[in-house]
């Protein structure tokens, strides 16, 4: 067991406090669990401690306090932090529209020693790991050890955006160790530093606090690819949150829609359009935290993945930090065995048969409703969200397919989207956040009943327009009979040849009433055999 110690330099943060501020702090007696000192102008100075919010003086904060403030700082940068010297300690600064600043969020920097025996076994193994949490659950107290117990052995430079980890100054906090500290002019400049410590300074290791944009997401996968051990953190609560953030999912592979073959659909036991893992993921392994002393590991970043997206998540191994410090870890029971697979898939798979080429690749979260319009056969109902497109001729267009279609009021609510190639064409904002979100997006060349017919047709997986709904009414109740006659004795049927999808739903049927189905012959002769096991 190791043992914590920890280093504050709460001193150096109280010093730059205004008289009366600083003694009811220090009088608080609440030191050892101090988060942060809020003031706000106008409002009354509070602390938050680990345990809850408390008022430190019964007074407003006025500019005098926050200008005494301000003056015993360096200068804020442009991300509106500002740090002490040779300490931990973050100022964060909110201003009004003149540029001003009204607000300060001080919070108590840690270097906390120990902390990382939970997962040095992990750190220790070489692997790219990125560590997942809500903002305050320790994220970059955890890093700062990893770097310094990594600098030990290794060659390890730190990427600091708002000298975080290492601390404000130009030399790094010893919390740090023999690690080299890169700072960052600005925040939106993070991801060429992190190039640029690759390229020119030998790393074997670059550690990265707060990975949130999109090209910090690339520069971490070419790290990655480059042979060096890549240990960041994140924003976020679950390896399934992350999955679905369009800005970060390439960290752990990122998702993309694949449309199946007939034939491996039915291996699979899946619909057609399944949901795949686009790449290898940058980060081997993924730490949930969950508290500061609780974590989740998923050992292997990409099996997670795409366990997670055929519909059957793999337990995570859990690590606890008990009230004497002892380590337990709760390893995941065995995968269970994976019979057939369910057609909705998952969590992370909508239950839809095609798509035409104009759809961007889907994101599913929400499984599609199940209906039975016809005679036997199943169809899910689509919530379509028409942007630009007429609503009437949408359901006119439904109903002359028969088919089960929600016209939607709310974006939010859609499985997909439908619009005009004009409003196409102009980017509006409710196309583009549709497909950042991963929602299939068909455009239409006018506002036509024909035009939406051919859409739904296609999002349906409907046959050709000579096989018209009645004419499928027609085969379907055919299929019925031959049913009813295989069950009141005759051994076998034979149906007259239909195109796939009719085939599809007469083996549906047959399959209902338990009996056997093949399909025989070549296309376009292709037709169902219908009998007893």
């Amino acid at each position: 067991m190791t043992r914590r110690q920890i280093t504050d330099d709460l001193d150096a943060l109280l010093a730059v406090l205004p008289e009366d501020i600083r003694t009811s702090v220090s009088k608080s007696n609440h030191s050892s669990d101090l988060l942060e000192v809020i003031m706000d102008l106008g409002r009354v100075p509070t602390a938050r401690l680990t345990t809850g919010e408390i008022v430190l003086l019964d007074r407003e904060v006025t500019p005098k306090d926050i200008q005494h403030v301000v003056d015993g700082l360096g200068d804020f940068d442009e991300d509106n932090r500002a740090g002490i010297e040779r300490t931990l300690h973050r100022i964060s600064g909110i201003r009004n529209r003149r540029g001003d600043v009204v607000g300060l969020t001080l919070r108590v920097g840690r270097a906390v020693y120990g902390t990382i025996d939970i997962i040095q076994d992990l750190i220790e193994e070489g692997k790219s790991l990125l560590l997942l949490g809500r903002p305050g659950v320790g994220k970059t107290t955890m890093l700062r050890e990893v770097a310094r117990i990594l600098a030990e052995k290794n060659r390890v430079v730190v990427v600091d955006t708002s000298n975080e980890i290492g601390g404000d100054g130009d030399v790094p906090h010893p919390a740090v160790g023999r690690a080299r500290r890169m700072q960052v002019a600005t925040p939106s400049m993070q991801h060429e530093v992190m190039i640029e410590a690759v390229e020119n300074h030998s790393p074997e290791v670059i550690v990265i606090d707060e990975i949130g944009r999109e090209l910090e997401a690339m520069a971490a996968r070419t790290i990655a690819e480059r042979g060096v051990q890549l240990i960041g953190t994140a924003h976020g609560n679950s390896l399934e949150n992350l999955l679905l953030n369009p800005t970060l999912s390439d960290l752990v592979g990122g998702i993309e829609s694949v449309t199946l073959s007939d034939e491996e659909a039915r291996r699979r036991g899946t619909q057609k359009t399944v949901l795949e893992r686009r790449s290898p993921p940058t980060f081997d392994v993924l730490i949930e935290l969950r508290t500061r002393d609780q974590l989740a590991v998923h050992r292997d970043v990409g099996a997670a993945v795409d366990a997670l997206l055929r519909g059957f998540p793999q337990p995570a191994e859990i690590r606890t930090r008990d009230e004497k410090g002892e380590i337990q870890i709760e390893q995941p029971p065995a995968p269970r065995t994976r019979g057939r697979q369910t057609s909705n898939g998952g969590p992370l798979r909508r239950n839809m048969t095609a798509e035409l080429p104009t759809a961007t690749a889907s994101a599913p979260v929400v499984p599609a409703q199940t209906v039975t319009p016809r005679s036997g056969s199943k169809m899910e109902t689509m919530r379509v969200f028409p942007f630009g497109v007429a609503r009437n001729r949408l359901s006119n267009a439904a109903k002359r397919l028969g088919v089960p279609v929600n016209a939607v009021k709310d974006v939010s609510e859609a499985d997909v989207l439908v619009t005009l190639r004009s409003y196409y064409r102009k980017r509006q904002r409710t196309i583009v956040d549709a497909e950042q979100r991963g929602m299939p997006v068909y455009v239409l060349r006018a506002n036509t009943v024909a035009q939406m017919e051919r859409f739904l047709s296609g999002l349906f997986d409907l046959p050709s327009t000579s096989e018209g709904p009645g004419n499928v009414d027609n085969q379907l109740q055919s299929t019925q009979e031959a049913i009813e006659a295989v069950l009141n004795g005759e051994r076998w049927v034979e149906l007259p040849a239909a195109s796939s999808y009719i085939r599809r739903l007469q083996h549906e049927m047959a399959q209902q009433s338990n009996l056997v189905s093949h399909s025989y012959g070549r296309e376009p002769n292709r037709r169902v055999r219908i009998f007893r096991e």
